[in-house]
C-alpha cells in the first residue's frame, strides 16, 4: 500500500499516466573510501549509473560485462525498479546530468560533466548554471502526462547532499541516510566539513562548490515542468526540495517526496522531520521484502541500500494502478532468478 506522511498523494496518483525519467551522474566524492557501498570498489561505482539505466531500460548492463548483483547476492535498486514498471504503461527516459561514465544506451545529455570532490569543487559554476538552463528546458517540454516521476542514480550523493543542505543552513549530514546498514556519518561529516571549509561567500556559488551534477539536473528539470511531481529517492531528494524552496518556491506546492519504508524507518536519518520542517510532501511504498523468495532481496530489510533508481516511486506508481505488494515482490523476485541464472 501507500502510506501518505503529509499529502494525500495516494489518492492524487490513482490511475493518472505518467513520465518515468533517471537522472544519472557521477561525483569524485564516491572515490573516497568507505563513503558508499554503490560499487564493487570506489573505481568501479563509475560506472554504477550508466549501468542502472542500461538496466532498468533493456534488463541488462552494457557498460559494465557484470550481472548488477553484489557478490553477497544484492542486487541493485535498479532490479526494483524496472520489475515494478514492467507491472504498469508508462514511458521511460534517461537523462545524463554528467556521468563520467555514459549509458551506452539512447539518452539525454544535459551538457553537464562529471562532479569533482567537494572537498575541492562540486560542480564549475558555467556548469552547473548549463545543467540548470538545459534539464529547465526538458521539463518545460515533458507536458503530456499527470505526474512526473523522477528518480536518480550517482553514488556518494547523499554525501553531496548533505553539504548542499548544510551550505543551504540546515543540518544536511543528520538528514542523510546510506547505502549500508553502517551509515558512515562520521566520515560524511569530516568531508562536508572541509567542503564548506572557506566555501565562497555568494549563497549560489558555494551550492556549485559542494552539490553534485545530478541534484541540480533534477531541481532544473522540476523549475521546468509545469505540473506535479514525484521526487521518486530518499535523503537525496531532500537536498533537491531545499534548493527548490530556496530558487523555485513555487513549484513546492506541486512535489511529493516518494520513497520506501526503508529510508522512513532508518534510524540514521530523519527524513520526516526534515520533509515538515521545508515544507514538502513525504509518502512512501509499503512493501516487505522479508516475503522474498531471495536471501540478497530480504537484506533491504536489513538495512542494505534502502533506496536508489527511482525504487520507491516505482512501486508507488506499481501500486497506484492496483498492483499489490506481493504482486510486486513476485515481479522482483523473478526478475532477480533470471538474472542469477545467467
Amino acid at each position: 500500500m501507500i502510506v501518505d506522511i503529509i499529502g494525500r498523494l495516494s489518492e492524487e496518483v490513482k490511475g493518472k499516466s505518467f513520465t518515468f525519467v533517471l537522472v544519472v551522474g557521477t561525483t569524485d566524492v564516491s572515490l573516497i573510501p568507505g563513503i558508499t557501498v554503490a560499487g564493487a570498489s570506489p573505481e568501479l561505482t563509475m560506472f554504477t549509473p550508466a549501468a542502472d539505466a542500461e538496466f532498468l531500460m533493456t534488463g541488462r548492463c552494457r557498460s559494465i560485462d557484470v550481472v548488477p548483483i553484489t557478490p553477497d547476492g544484492i542486487p541493485t535498486p535498479a532490479l526494483i525498479s524496472r520489475a515494478s514498471l514492467s507491472l504498469v504503461k508508462t514511458n521511460k527516459l534517461v537523462v545524463n546530468a554528467g556521468s563520467r561514465v555514459k549509458p551506452r544506451i539512447p539518452h539525454l545529455d544535459l551538457g553537464g560533466e562529471p562532479g569533482g570532490d567537494i572537498r575541492k569543487w562540486g560542480v564549475r559554476e558555467e556548469v552547473g548554471e548549463t545543467i540548470l538552463e538545459n534539464a529547465k528546458s526538458l521539463g518545460e517540454n515533458l507536458q503530456d502526462e499527470e505526474f512526473l516521476v523522477v528518480g536518480e542514480s550517482i553514488p556518494a550523493g547523499t554525501t553531496t547532499a548533505a553539504a548542499t543542505l548544510e551550505a543551504l543552513g540546515y543540518r544536511g549530514v543528520d538528514v542523510v541516510s546510506s547505502s549500508s546498514p553502517a551509515n558512515p556519518k562520521d566520515l560524511k561529516r569530516r568531508v562536508v566539513s572541509e567542503a564548506l571549509k572557506n566555501g565562497p561567500v555568494d549563497s549560489r556559488k558555494l551550492i556549485f562548490k559542494v552539490t553534485d551534477p545530478v541534484i541540480l539536473g533534477i531541481v532544473g528539470l522540476v523549475s521546468g515542468y509545469p505540473g506535479k511531481v514525484l521526487l521518486a529517492g530518499g535523503t537525496q531528494m531532500t537536498a533537491v526540495a531545499a534548493l527548490l524552496k530556496e530558487w523555485y518556491p513555487d513549484r513546492l506546492k506541486d512535489i511529493t517526496i516518494g520513497t520506501t519504508r526503508w529510508i522512513v524507518k532508518d534510524p540514521t536519518a530523519r527524513i520526516v522531520d526534515f520533509v515538515k520542517e521545508i515544507g514538502v510532501r513525504l509518502s512512501f511504498a509499503d512493501v516487505d521484502f522479508s516475503l522474498s523468495r531471495h536471501e540478497g532481496l530480504r537484506v533491504y530489510e536489513r538495512g542494505f541500500v534502502k533506496e536508489g533508481v527511482g525504487a520507491g516511486g516505482s512501486m508507488i506508481m506499481a501500486l497506484s494502478r492496483g498492483v499489490s505488494p506481493s504482486d510486486i515482490v513476485n515481479s522482483v523476485d523473478d526478475l532477480y532468478s533470471k538474472l542469477t541464472q545467467i
